[in-house]
């Protein structure tokens, strides 16, 4: 070979490395602990009051519900790994329903999860500041200002740390994965010692499990908000572009993940009940701490702590996810442009991240918890009713794309109605003008949608904003050279 032609061929490796795209650096156990730590955030702390409280104190059925949930949980997520094998790209549920049902749905989703995602973080922030800061003031409320400021403090640290390197978002994500998984073992294996320990008594609390009175069917559905609420997160793989080799990492992270947490929450509701009375658990704020203090008094503050580090790995995946969709949404069109670039010296989506963070930070001002997790959950479940929706529209409509992955078919039509379910069993039983402000907030995206998306409307000083943010954050559209395009 010819001086010429190697240096041609160096000067081709040099601007391949030069390339602006993500890097596909997550492998299979940072995406069981993506999957996992997205899960376990503080619902197995918090919801089992919840589900047997809508249960009427029913054990039996208290557990088959948390049970039933992980199962709905499992059949979604292999319904996700289909989609995400064949069609590998950031953005998830918003890229498969682009691709099954079409621009506008999509829109709608992403614009309804450019709010309600954004404020689930904030949710979660707020509730690590009050579990954080709870055992420095004993009974006393922590100050409100303090618990703001430090959820925000949170918000920009993670956001900072996905925009920066994915490589140590994983590294974080797998260390608090782990410890929260530790959490839990303590409260399970506990449970299983003290069932041995005190044989006897603590069988003759599971003696007679279906002796309570057996709740209706709206109560049923209830309990298994709650118990799905718990489970929520396992959506998460899809939104990871930078999953290596998805056609065999995603099915084969989602079936250890999932099964791996629903025999956790199993084993951790078991120990509840082997420590407290049914009663107990109901009146209790959070069960997982009125299990330590009855159990570990001595160092059952250490509890709260473990509730605080559970919920900050459920945001940081959740904000790494997040960033993902707003990056897949602007390469689309749908979003402004900016949020698709990338840092030029790390290849992360900053800007996205940025994007998404501030939305998070606005919410923390009114903190209304309740508000924003009913809201989310209302539409999420409509969103993965379209998802899989889409992959039964993709199997007919495109019968010979490439599914290293397939599910078997009912399962989707399955989680599609159990969608629906979830969707109009709370308009019908508990009808609610929070209803009817998020369907009119959907149907809010048609006016965007139709001027800047459908007829293309544009701003040329836009373009001047987008190139001085460009420069000033150093990004770069996806695939383009490492060199600014504004100069």
């Amino acid at each position: 070979m010819g001086k010429g032609e190697s240096d041609d061929s160096e000067d081709m490796q040099r601007k391949e490395k030069a390339k602006i795209q993500l890097k596909r650096n997550i492998g299979y156990f940072d995406g069981v602990s993506f999957i996992i730590g997205t899960i376990v955030g503080a619902g197995i702390f918090v919801s089992p009051t919840g589900v047997l409280k809508h249960s009427l104190l029913n054990v039996g059925i208290a557990l088959i519900i948390w049970t039933a949930s992980g199962l709905v949980s499992l059949m979604g997520s292999l319904c996700y790994a289909e989609l995400g094998t064949s069609l590998p790209f950031s953005g998830g549920e918003y890229s498969h329903i682009k691709r099954g049902l079409g621009s506008l749905p999509a829109f709608v989703f992403i614009w309804t999860s450019t709010f309600t995602k954004p404020a689930l973080n904030a949710a979660r922030a707020l509730l690590f500041a009050e579990y954080a800061t709870q055992p420095f003031y004993g009974i006393c409320p922590p100050p409100e200002v303090l618990k703001k400021c430090l959820a925000l403090a949170v918000l920009w640290s993670l956001g900072i740390l996905n925009g920066c390197s994915v490589k140590m978002a994983a590294w974080v994500q797998t260390v608090f994965t782990l410890l929260k998984m530790m959490a839990l073992s303590v409260i399970a294996v506990g449970g299983i010692v003290l069932l041995i320990a005190r044989q006897k008594e603590s069988l003759a609390r599971f003696e007679d499990l279906f002796g309570s009175e057996i709740p209706n069917a709206s109560q049923v559905a209830e309990a298994f908000f709650q118990g799905l609420y718990a489970y929520g997160g396992w959506w998460s793989l899809n939104y990871m572009a930078e999953m290596k080799n998805p056609s065999r990492n995603i099915p084969l992270t989602v079936m250890t993940a999932v099964p791996a947490v629903i025999v956790f929450y199993l084993l951790v509701n078991i120990s509840y009940l082997t420590v407290l009375t049914p009663k107990e658990i109901v009146s209790s704020v959070a069960v997982a701490v009125t299990w330590a203090d009855r159990v570990i008094p001595s160092v059952a503050w250490i509890i709260p702590l473990c509730v605080a580090v559970s919920i900050f790995g459920a945001l940081n995946s959740s904000m790494f996810t997040l960033g993902r969709l707003s990056y897949a949404g602007s390469q689309s069109g749908h979003l402004p442009v900016l949020i698709s670039m990338l840092n030029v010296h790390s290849c992360t989506p900053a800007p996205a991240m940025i994007f998404s963070t501030t939305i998070a930070s606005i919410f923390i001002i009114p903190s209304d918890l309740i508000m924003l997790t009913n809201y989310f959950g209302f539409s999420a479940w409509l969103m993965i009713g379209l998802t899989c929706a889409s992959l039964i529209v993709l199997r007919y409509r495109e019968p010979h794309l490439h599914r290293p992955y397939k599910v078997f078919l009912p399962v989707p039509f399955v989680m599609v109605a159990v969608s629906f379910f979830l969707v109009s069993a709370p308009i019908v039983w508990s009808p609610n003008l929070q209803y009817i402000y998020a369907f009119l907030f959907m149907l809010g995206s048609l006016i965007v949608y139709l001027p800047f998306i459908h007829f293309k409307l544009h701003f040329a000083f836009l373009d001047k904003i987008t190139c001085h943010l460009q420069l000033l954050l150093e990004v770069s559209p996806p695939d383009g050279s490492a060199e600014g395009k504004c100069e």
